[in-house]
């Protein structure tokens, strides 16, 4: 696959630019138009779609169609029913001193946006902000990732059935063409990647005071409680954990366990691990052979007892559904994101130091997650573990509702998206004021 050429580049950023003064992409019907266009182009290629992330990723059709298609097909049909509400102006009070007067916020539009895709769920995290773009009103310069290169010429084909280039237009490559778009004048960025890469793109932003959204990551911690559900902690740990070959940015990265849970927990976990992801390359492929050689290494490194899994065949970019106990918070394992198919689980004592050590080690990630049947308890203890979004007594689901935003904070990301809110992210708040 090629790289767009610079000149290929700056000829579809100067018609966005012209394209989006004329004001077509603010009006509701060609927001609609737009929209349904979209989800008739992804149905039409879904078969490219399962055959592209196949290859790429080794996931299969029902992953596939609950986490790629599924997910933006929904978001789609959510916005055509809200979107005609979420454009109409909103009328506030004016005060006495103002008066005679009306006064109404309208969302307005950026311009052009430049969406960043990451290879985990090259569709989904695509396309979700594309469609944030689209019910904005403006228009869009989409890069997906290139590590993903089966799923980037779907998309390719995808946006190009559905849109002319100067509405929104596909670009391709790697950090040579990242870094040409990023020096563009562009009116906003969406990011969605590794926070070394969001500091790159924060930066550029900085230095031509564009606005933008940072989605990235952290190491999502599982804090199990004494009087939680064994039974529904190993359900949730095992789906959330091994699900895309734990590629997934709100997976849980360790488990939390009281040391007189430890055996019982880690004994449900080996069973329903066995039982669902029984051999090398069940949970599907890493992005990269060095991606499982980086896995090899931390867990080479570890201090903790492997219960399960710890094989890899880095040719065909598998890693098996492992399992570590008894590691510590200096661990190998415990200095960055693991993004695997690679669980480590620490026993703890004091939950008052445990929490310190979560927010101490790890401050901020993207999601935090709590199982306990106390749900006021559960609450009070997420009230002292800053993240992004957090659940109690499940784990990932919570970004599949359009109703809730869904994002990062500080080290894990900046700003939030999905449903109304990934309106709100494509549009800035305007004051008018009439006076008769």
């Amino acid at each position: 696959m090629r790289d767009t050429s610079v000149a290929q580049i700056q000829q579809y950023f100067s018609a966005q630019k012209d394209y989006f003064t004329r004001g077509e992409t603010r009006q509701l019907a060609f927001k609609q138009r737009a929209l349904l266009k979209l989800k008739a182009a992804i149905s039409a290629h879904s078969e490219e779609i399962f055959q592209a992330l196949a290859e790429d990723l080794g996931k299969d059709r029902d992953q596939v169609e609950m986490a790629e298609i599924g997910a933006v097909i929904n978001e789609i049909d959510f916005a055509l029913e809200h979107l005609e509400q979420w454009c109409t102006p909103r009328e506030v009070q004016t005060p006495a001193a103002l008066q005679p007067s009306q006064s109404f916020i309208h969302h307005e539009p950026f311009g052009v946006c430049y969406i960043v895709g990451p290879f985990n769920y090259p569709i989904n995290l695509t396309m979700l902000p594309l469609i944030g773009a689209i019910v904005g009103g403006n228009s869009a310069l989409v890069k997906p990732s290139e590590s993903t290169p089966n799923a980037a010429r779907v998309i390719e084909k995808i946006v190009a059935s559905a849109f002319d280039t100067c509405h929104v237009a596909v670009i391709q490559g790697g950090r040579e063409v990242n870094e040409y778009a990023l020096s563009l004048a562009l009116d906003f960025i969406f990011f969605t990647g590794s926070p070394q890469v969001g500091k790159v793109v924060m930066q550029a932003a900085a230095r031509q005071l564009i606005p933008f959204v940072l989605e990235l990551g952290g190491k999502c911690p599982v804090l199990v409680l004494e009087d939680a559900d064994l039974d529904q902690v190993a359900e949730q740990i095992v789906f959330g954990r091994f699900f895309n070959s734990g590629q997934t940015c709100i997976a849980p990265d360790y488990v939390l366990v009281p040391e007189a849970l430890n055996e019982a927990l880690v004994t449900r976990l080996v069973a329903l691990t066995r039982s669902l992801y029984p051999q090398l390359g069940s949970t599907g492929k890493l992005i990269t052979a060095r991606q499982v050689q980086r896995l090899d290494q931390l867990l080479g490194s570890s201090t903790g007892r492997v219960v399960l899994g710890g094989q890899s065949d880095s040719e065909q970019r598998y890693f098996a559904a492992t399992l570590v106990e008894q590691v510590g918070w200096d661990d190998s394992l415990m200095r960055e994101e693991l993004f695997g198919p690679l669980l480590p689980i620490v026993q703890y004592r004091d939950l008052d130091a445990t929490v310190a050590n979560i927010n101490h080690y790890h401050y901020k990630p993207l999601a935090a997650y709590v199982f306990t049947k106390d749900r006021e308890r559960g609450l009070a203890l997420l009230a002292k573990i800053p993240s992004g979004d957090a659940q109690i007594n499940a784990v990932i689901t919570h970004s599949m509702s359009p109703y809730l935003p869904f994002g990062g904070v500080g080290p894990s990301g900046i700003g939030s998206y999905h449903g109304e809110y990934s309106f709100s992210a494509f549009t800035y708040q305007r004051s008018i004021r009439t006076v008769p």
